[in-house]
C-alpha cells in the first residue's frame, strides 16, 4: 500500500485529491497539510511513501519543501501538482529531487500514475511539461543554468520566502521557533549570497525565481 500525504493551501483541492486517491486500491492518504512546513511536521512523525504538493504555498513552498525532505534523509518522494508550467519551476523541482511534476489541468488518472511511478523510484512528468526540458536538464547536469537559490541552505531559502511574504524578523522567529538574532543572521547571509542589500532587491529576486507569486 502506497502511503500518501497531500499538501495544498486550498482545502477543497486537498479534498478532491483525497477522494481520487481513495478510489485507488493500492494507495491511501495518511495525512494532509496546508503548507510545506506542516508537511515536514507530518513527515517527521511518520514518513509517507509519496507527498503530493502544490508549488505556491505560504511559509514554505513546494520546491523549498523538497530540499528540506531531502535533508531529512527519509525515503519520501515528492510529486508536484501545480497550475504553473513555468520552465524555471519545473527545472528547480526536478533539480532539487521531485519525482514528478503535473499540471492541475491534467486528467485525474495521471496523478495516480505519477504516485505509482514515484513510489517505484521513477520520475513522471505531465505530457504538458516538455520532455525536452527533462532531457536538457539531465544532459547539462552541473553545467546547467544555475539558480541564485542554489547557493542558499534550505533554512535560508525558507527565511527568504517568509521575508518576501512580508514577515518581520520577530514573526519569522516565532514561525520557525528560532531566536530573532538567528533569523537576522540567516537574513544577512542570504542577502550576501544573492548580492542584494535591501528589501526591494530581495523582492525582485523572489519574484524572478518564482519564490512568491504575484
Amino acid at each position: 500500500m502506497i502511503r500518501v500525504v497531500v499538501v495544498d493551501d486550498h482545502h477543497l483541492v486537498r479534498q478532491g485529491i483525497r477522494a481520487l486517491i481513495g478510489q485507488a486500491p493500492d494507495m491511501q492518504v495518511i495525512g494532509e497539510a496546508e503548507d510545506g512546513q506542516g508537511a515536514l511536521e507530518l513527515i517527521g512523525r511518520s514518513p509517507p511513501d509519496v507527498v503530493v504538493a502544490d508549488v505556491a504555498m505560504p511559509r514554505l513552498n513546494g520546491i523549498q519543501m523538497i530540499r528540506h525532505i531531502v535533508k531529512l534523509g527519509v525515503n519520501t518522494k515528492v510529486v508536484i501538482l501545480s497550475m504553473y508550467s513555468d520552465e524555471t519551476l519545473v527545472r528547480q523541482a526536478i533539480k532539487y529531487g521531485a519525482a514528478g511534476y503535473l499540471l492541475k489541468s491534467s486528467v485525474a488518472e495521471e496523478l495516480l500514475l505519477a504516485i505509482r511511478a514515484a513510489a517505484k523510484g521513477d520520475i513522471y512528468l505531465s505530457p504538458q511539461v516538455s520532455r525536452a526540458l527533462l532531457d536538457d536538464y539531465i544532459s547539462q547536469e552541473e553545467g546547467g543554468d544555475a539558480s541564485p537559490l542554489d547557493a542558499l541552505t534550505p533554512r535560508e531559502g525558507q527565511v527568504f520566502q517568509l521575508v518576501a511574504e512580508g514577515n518581520s524578523n520577530t514573526r519569522i522567529a516565532k514561525l520557525l521557533n528560532l531566536s530573532p538574532k538567528t533569523v537576522e543572521k540567516h537574513r544577512a547571509s542570504l542577502m550576501a549570497k544573492l548580492g542584494v542589500n535591501d528589501l526591494p532587491g530581495l523582492m525582485r529576486v523572489a519574484i524572478k525565481q518564482k519564490l512568491i507569486f504575484i
